[in-house]
């Protein structure tokens, strides 16, 4: 299982910019899945390896698809969404969003995509999502170099950002395709699994129902949500 627990407004703010778009997200999925269209219902079933999941229980937790949503799985091996999406983009004309971690950026098809992307003018989005781990191995590391510094070189609309729903709003509806996005961010939970290392260094969701509270009743929401997903798995048949 990978989770993004504390990336998830990531997600749910791009989708209202970019719904409708190709979507190629990393392995750390679901909130993009969740969306930009596919159900929670088809992804419990998935995540259950049903055969009535949205891919027939074969994809599971990284590599979730759905054709009608315009959403394609990633295959697990590092970063190789980035090569299939920059292809897909190109060859369809089709706007695409594709979904990265600050690991898959240093590999040598990334970082080819990235001029490949800036030399033919294909209408893509690069979003990186960095929480300056790859597993448990931080930036300064693993490298001495900056993805926006090497996209901007290549030719990209590049910028850095933090995690907070304003700025990546603002960002997106600014940016020139082809364009990326590196968003600082903080992932709650280990690299997979639902362990924990230790309190996460902030909590944007809280910070996020905190600034809204005055304009709807967050708890409501909250309690909507945890009914609709008691509700899903009461009529879920046994298998």
């Amino acid at each position: 299982m990978y989770l993004g627990v504390g990336q998830e407004h990531i997600a749910a703010t791009l989708s209202e910019l970019l719904y409708g778009w190709m979507v190629f997200p990393q392995h750390r999925s679901h909130s993009y899945n969740l969306s930009f269209g596919i159900s929670a219902k088809s992804m419990v079933k998935e995540l259950l390896g049903r055969k009535d999941g949205c891919d027939r229980g074969m994809g599971g937790s990284s590599s979730m698809s759905s054709k009608k949503h315009k959403i394609y799985g990633h295959s697990g091996l590092l970063g190789d969404q980035i090569p299939i999406a920059t292809g897909a983009a190109h060859a369809s004309n089709n706007k695409t969003l594709c979904v990265t971690g600050d690991a898959s950026v240093e590999e040598c098809y990334a970082l080819s995509s990235f001029g490949y992307a800036a030399t033919k003018q294909v209408p893509i989005l690069y979003v990186c999502e960095d929480n300056d781990l790859s597993i448990l191995t931080p930036k300064n590391v693993r490298r001495s170099w900056h993805v926006v510094d090497v996209a901007h070189s290549f030719g990209l609309d590049s910028y850095d950002i933090e995690d907070d729903i304003v700025s990546i709003y603002k960002t997106v509806k600014k940016i020139t395709l082809p364009g990326l996005i590196n968003i600082n961010t903080c992932r709650h939970l280990w690299h997979a699994g639902s362990g924990c290392d230790g309190p996460p260094k902030y909590n944007r969701f809280e910070q996020i129902k905190e600034e809204f509270s005055n304009q709807i009743d967050i708890n409501v929401v909250e309690n909507e949500a945890k009914k609709e997903m008691s509700e899903l798995w009461q009529r879920l048949p046994k298998q």
